[in-house]
């Protein structure tokens, strides 16, 4: 009777100590408020949530539009963001304006094959070539953001100095409207957006100029504050792993109709859009050659008055 009685005892205090831990454990989750941009570089990330890959390692990401990408570094700053899909370019650019931020995972990748990124040029404009920018006005989704920057590397390389084109910052949503009212020449712009205006017939695509960049190039870095970064090493694990297998499931053909279902929700996209698009590649990992190559485009450009190191941005 004594034995049973200390056993009954002991799975109490074991029962008790379980039902203490509860609440720990569910304070364990970790909040992050992640803010992406109306392009198909974050399908990793929407794949990530909708198939629970956050969930399953303690992670409660709320994803946050924002409609420009340039916005994002700073809403990490604030600590209205805890994590953000910066370009490239216009994390190079937050760096070099005295944020310490760094990098954490990579989105999408640039390809040789794909094309759904463009210079799309209002009808009856007449530009064919790079020559044909010159003295016009060109509507980008974020000045000094990745197209932005792109796009004066393929002026430069082929002998247009892109200072005497005219650039205007819109959001991606507002290029057609923009061109169809042609209060601009033509717009850099990608997806769905430059399928609008061309099966409108209100611009064509003068150039898929993208593809003379090296293949594999990252065109969405994950970032968050070192400090955060440090303080929150698990988190920054988890949500890494549940990227990559974000990246892993993109990758399966069967899967393409998951895939779009999330892009066609947080891209706030009708399903037959959605249908129609290029996916660009996932890219999870970034290295340091990768983000090294964004770095000496942007000094070509004369964009960058410090001198960030790759290394140093990369967290490990």
């Amino acid at each position: 009777m004594k034995r049973r009685q200390l056993i009954r005892t002991a799975v109490g205090l074991a029962f008790t100590a379980a039902l203490a831990a509860l609440p720990a454990q569910a304070q364990s989750t970790t909040k992050i408020a992640y803010g992406y941009t109306a392009v198909s570089d974050f399908a990793s990330v929407f794949v990530a949530a909708e198939e629970g890959y956050f969930k399953k390692r303690g992670l409660d990401v709320e994803l946050k539009f924002m409609p420009l990408n340039s916005a994002i570094p700073a809403a990490v700053q604030s600590d209205s963001l805890q994590m953000g899909g910066p370009t490239p370019t216009v994390f190079l650019q937050s760096i070099d304006g005295g944020l310490d931020h760094v990098v954490l995972a990579g989105g999408g990748v640039l390809s040789k094959t794909y094309t759904d990124l463009a210079a799309v040029a209002r009808a009856g404009s007449g530009i064919r070539t790079a020559q044909d920018f010159v003295g016009k006005k060109v509507g980008v989704p974020g000045l000094g953001a990745l197209l932005h920057v792109t796009f004066r590397q393929w002026l430069k390389s082929n002998g247009v100095d892109y200072r005497k084109v005219s650039f205007i910052e819109a959001p991606f949503p507002q290029h057609a409207d923009l061109i169809r009212g042609g209060s601009i020449d033509a717009v850099i712009t990608a997806g769905p957006f430059m399928a609008r205006i061309v099966d409108g017939g209100t611009g064509y695509v003068a150039s898929f100029y993208t593809t003379f960049l090296p293949e594999g190039l990252p065109t969405i870095v994950h970032a968050a504050r070192r400090d955060w970064a440090r303080a929150n090493p698990a988190a920054v694990k988890a949500f890494t792993q549940a990227v990559q297998e974000g990246a892993t499931f993109m990758l399966n053909p069967k899967n393409d109709g998951r895939v779009r279902e999330a892009l066609a929700k947080y891209l706030r996209l009708p399903a037959p859009a959605v249908a129609k698009m290029q996916i660009s590649p996932p890219g999870p990992v970034v290295g340091e050659r990768a983000l090294g190559s964004w770095i000496q485009m942007m000094n070509g450009q004369e964009m960058l008055k410090t001198a960030p190191v790759a290394t140093m941005l990369i967290f490990k």
